[in-house]
């Protein structure tokens, strides 16, 4: 798979920590925020497999995604468009992939210290993983509409 390695991009995606995860089920779209870590060439987030987003992706991987930042300024929107597919994790990948998400995310390295709501919700989620097939890279500090497109080539 090739990396996400455009640094603006890598850099954007570093920064920021909620995207809005597209998807469609039977009871139509549906649009979710979830916390997530990037990796060279895919997205990490943990979520319950009962929410309408994960029962929606299980029946269907295909999904759009958006990273963006609440701008009062049209000049100052940045931001990042993708399609893809989500798998959940399993085994030695769900391993690899939670300690990147724990890396991002430190204080869910500290369990014992958090709420005790916090640690039942998490004891209820799985590990998932985005692979972007396509990303748009939106910044228009370069011009009204300035859209970077990343083919990134999956299979």
């Amino acid at each position: 798979m090739a990396p996400i390695s455009h640094a603006p991009i890598a850099e954007y995606l570093a920064s920021h920590h909620v995207m809005t995860l597209a998807t469609q089920g039977s009871d139509g779209p549906w649009a979710a925020a979830v916390f997530y870590a990037s990796a060279e060439d895919r997205l990490i987030f943990l979520s319950s497999p009962s929410s309408r987003h994960c029962r929606n992706l299980a029946h269907d991987p295909r999904c759009a995604a958006t990273i963006h930042e609440n701008y009062e300024d049209w000049r100052q929107i940045k931001g990042i468009q993708l399609e893809g597919r989500v798998a959940e994790l399993h085994g030695e990948a769900e391993v690899r992939a939670r300690a990147l998400y724990t890396q991002k995310f430190p204080f869910l390295g500290r369990l014992p210290s958090v709420s005790a709501a916090l640690v039942q919700a998490l004891a209820r989620v799985r590990c998932y993983e985005l692979v972007p097939s396509r990303l748009y890279f939106i910044d228009n500090s370069r011009g009204f509409g300035h859209r970077e497109q990343i083919e990134l080539h999956r299979q």
